[in-house]
């Protein structure tokens, strides 16, 4: 019987997961309480409290998930891509996809900051840097004029993209046009090789 019981736990923290991941992203972390959270998922707080002790252990949870989506699609996006050029667009571009599409992850990512909630902060930096060390290493293999910043170039790029859903508006040029603007505004240049898979990639 309590194997039964604690089965059918499990089996709920997936909606669990998703009721917390859409409140953050809408109405934000301390505006969340549990009690919502439950409501959403149509549980009892109790089954919240059977899976996390704390609401800040249930946004490292969803942060953790996010993370891992996020990463999941930038490394199939640019999986089969060898031009270091071409890598770096792909991944601009998954990135755009990822906090722009309807899933909430991603967006609690985007709204709730490690410093919102310094009990967690350590923890949700974790799950940040586990996503930044790709582009951190993206952008080491780009081949930029003497003198450029990395680690400048990295944190004001994931800044402004970041920043899209803010301002983003469905278009004619699709996100590619975007992706575009990124490459040029960071002083990226395709190489020969990677500008002709690019254009193969369209076709």
């Amino acid at each position: 019987m309590a194997a039964t019981a604690a089965k059918q736990q499990a089996n709920r923290w997936p909606a669990l997961l998703d009721a917390a991941a859409m409140h953050f992203a809408d109405r934000g972390y301390h505006a969340t309480t549990m009690r919502d959270v439950a409501e959403a998922a149509g549980v009892t707080p109790g089954a919240v409290y059977f899976h996390v002790p704390t609401k800040q252990a249930l946004l490292v949870a969803v942060y953790a998930e996010g993370v891992d989506r996020i990463i999941g699609h930038l490394e199939a996006s640019i999986s089969y891509a060898t031009d270091p050029s071409l890598r770096f667009r792909r991944a601009i571009k998954a990135h755009l996809e990822s906090i722009l599409d309807a899933s909430a992850f991603a967006r609690v990512i985007v709204r709730v900051l490690p410093d919102d909630v310094p009990e967690a902060a350590a923890e949700l930096r974790g799950h940040r840097d586990r996503y930044e060390m790709r582009f951190r290493a993206l952008i080491t293999a780009l081949d930029l004029p003497e003198g450029r910043s990395s680690t400048l170039l990295r944190m004001l790029l994931l800044g402004a993209l970041n920043s899209t859903p803010v301002w983003y508006r469905p278009s004619k040029g699709g996100l590619d046009a975007i992706v575009d603007e990124f490459v040029a505004i960071f002083g990226v240049s395709p190489s020969r090789r990677g500008t002709a898979a690019r254009r193969r990639s369209r076709r």
